[in-house]
């Protein structure tokens, strides 16, 4: 008779490495997306006439939908943790776009805006998490 013992640290520190690497890959995605979005909603800013007012509302869009994107393909192949992995990437997400798209601008300027994304993102993530990893439960 044979006797199986699974070590704990080994199945610990591949769901460390697996939890890790999809908040990276979820994050970049984000990222990407929101550039890929900005880009866009600026060249139709360009040749259109739509007013200041609609600029705010439109980049709260853009960055949920990359939350949302970033997440769904982060959480690709989790069944579990989807709370805690999407509020993950709903923050590192932010904070990266926050520095990337300061940098574009040329100024860093910390303030109640920044404060209201960091919370808009990681609440974003925690809600698309949670969807994500039950949508894929349920279709297994």
């Amino acid at each position: 008779m044979k006797l199986k013992i699974k070590s704990r640290n080994l199945d610990s520190s591949k769901l460390k490495n697996t939890l890790l690497l999809s908040i990276l890959k979820g994050s970049l995605v984000a990222v990407c997306f929101s550039l890929i979005g900005i880009l866009v909603f600026a060249f139709i800013l360009k040749f259109t006439n739509i007013s200041d007012s609609v600029i705010n509302p439109v980049n709260q869009v853009i960055k949920g939908a990359s939350v949302f994107l970033g997440v769904f393909i982060g959480l690709k192949k989790q069944k579990e943790m989807g709370l805690v992995s999407g509020l993950l990437i709903g923050l590192v997400y932010t904070i990266v776009a926050f520095l990337v798209f300061s940098i574009l601008d040329g100024c860093f300027v910390f303030d109640r805006t920044l404060l209201n994304d960091i919370l808009f993102g990681g609440l974003m993530g925690s809600i698309c998490g949670i969807i994500c990893v039950n949508i894929k439960k349920s279709s297994v």
